[in-house]
């Protein structure tokens, strides 16, 4: 059989996009591959050999859960893909007809083209005005979100963000221009919104959503659409979303790849029923680690501008139900169904989840799961300091090879994180070492299983090279 392998863990499986394994069922593939890459294992079983919660895998497009499921039987010519966590016709969430605003004669105007849409026409665009989004992020996902929902004249759109818009922020989240840059993102996205469409009513709410204020939050609104970019945040929207009976319209990126769906607990799955719980920390980089394909937020968030509308109009198949990937370096796209688990913890017959968590701790992000002095941090100008005084230091940086090309701190030398397990070697126990990466989270990854392995002294560069220009070379590039 072919096992197919996801961006975020082929690092571990020599960069390959799919594995040529043996064996007759899904469980005996899966064991072949963690032979084949024992670096595999830990990323996809738990130490009892059970698959984590948090990798889902599929048979063709069938769902295979638990242990049953790894049962399965394959053929040679079976193709399996592992899918770890980077989501009929509706009835519309809307209030019923005599509820719904009226048309001006300048909005018949604006909206002619859907008007001779039969499955939109007046009615639906009246619904349309009546309706009240909100979109966490207004970054990469959030800005074709809010460019094309305000276009196609959705009434009223909050937005959720605390950021401000950074250069780096430009090459993809084409809601911010180059004048915006240092404002509040809630700013920025709110004025090309009302110029885009004045009609629309922008609510900002600029604050971190969390668990105390979710709830507050998103009760007003029918629809969320989830920008996020975190584990913590995504878990969250969902526990919300499921607790207050919305529609939650999911999207991600990575690199090259992305996932949409629309979670729903009352007609299908949630986000838990696909991924009970998230990877470990640092598995899937962010997009200032990982990078992403400038273009590729706007292909994702485009399909959930396009779920959005179709649940507020009640029209058409959404994707409740169904998992839709992306592969853009292939430009292919794939369809797996999904199922409601009837075991899981918010949305199962027997839900344990009954109110909003520690989201931070849960995804092993909180001081709850991280011991704050395991890794000792020293600052880049303390750093510069004991260099230019001479000490005998080791500088691993742990990014990848391209972020290199970028910009490195002379005399250090490259071992990409997932590589230092097989070239810890490399490092005598005896050094002393400090890890650099971007902006200072790979770095203590690296850190730490050094220091499990037997190396003395090891530090990591708190900020990374990001922190390293700006505190100590203003002329490097930075990215």
């Amino acid at each position: 059989m072919l096992i197919e392998l996801p961006t975020a863990l082929r690092p571990y499986a020599g960069n390959q996009r799919a594995v040529a394994v043996s064996g007759g069922t899904v469980g005996e593939g899966l064991a072949d591959l963690v032979r084949r890459h024992e670096r595999l294992r830990p990323h996809l079983f738990q130490e009892d050999g059970r698959l984590r919660a948090f990798v889902r895998v599929f048979v063709g497009d069938r769902d295979v859960r638990g242990a049953q499921g790894e049962d399965t039987p394959v053929d040679d010519a079976a193709v399996v893909t592992i899918v770890p966590a980077i989501a009929g016709g509706v009835e519309s969430p809307r209030p019923p007809s005599a509820d719904r605003p009226t048309l001006s004669h300048q909005e018949m105007l604006r909206y002619s083209r859907h008007l001779i849409l039969p499955e939109v026409s007046v009615e639906g665009q009246r619904k349309l005005k009546a309706s009240k989004v909100l979109l966490i992020g207004a970054g990469g996902l959030g800005s074709p979100l809010g460019l094309y929902l305000a276009a196609a004249g959705v009434g009223t759109l909050g937005l959720v963000d605390f950021d401000v818009v950074e250069f780096s922020n430009l090459q993809r989240q084409i809601i911010h221009s180059t004048d915006s840059v240092g404002r509040s993102k809630l700013e920025s996205a709110a004025q090309r919104i009302r110029a885009v469409n004045p009609g629309v009513e922008v609510r900002p709410h600029e604050t971190r959503l969390s668990s105390d204020n979710a709830l507050d939050i998103l009760k007003d609104y029918d629809v969320v659409v989830d920008g996020s970019d975190n584990f913590p945040t995504r878990y969250l929207v969902n526990d919300a979303c499921v607790l207050l009976g919305k529609p939650n319209v999911y999207g991600s990126i990575f690199r090259f790849e992305g996932q949409a769906s629309v979670f729903w607990a009352e007609r299908g799955p949630c986000y838990r029923c696909l991924y009970r719980e998230p990877p470990p920390p640092g598995l899937v980089p962010s997009c200032a680690e990982g990078g992403v394909l400038g273009v590729l937020p706007g292909i994702v968030g485009t399909i959930q501008a396009t779920e959005t509308i179709k649940l507020l109009l009640g029209a058409g198949e959404t994707l409740v139900g169904r998992l839709l990937l992306l592969d853009a370096l292939r430009m292919r796209f794939r369809e797996l169904a999904l199922e409601k688990d009837p075991d899981c913890p918010i949305c199962g017959e027997r839900p344990t989840i009954r109110s909003l968590i520690d989201y931070e701790a849960f995804c092993g992000m909180g001081p709850s799961r991280v011991e704050p002095e395991a890794v000792p941090e020293v600052t880049a100008r303390d750093l510069k300091s004991e260099l230019d005084a001479g000490q005998p230091l080791v500088l691993v940086d742990v990014r990848q090879p391209f972020e290199w090309d970028i910009c490195h701190i002379e005399g250090s030398v490259l071992i990409p994180l997932g590589e230092i397990p097989a070239r810890a070697q490399e490092v005598a126990g005896d050094a002393q070492v400090v890890t650099i990466c971007h902006t200072g989270r790979r770095s203590v990854q690296a850190a730490e299983f050094l220091k499990a392995v037997g190396v003395k002294s090891v530090r990591s560069l708190r900020g990374g090279v990001e922190g390293w220009a700006i505190a100590v070379d203003p002329a490097m590039a930075r990215y």
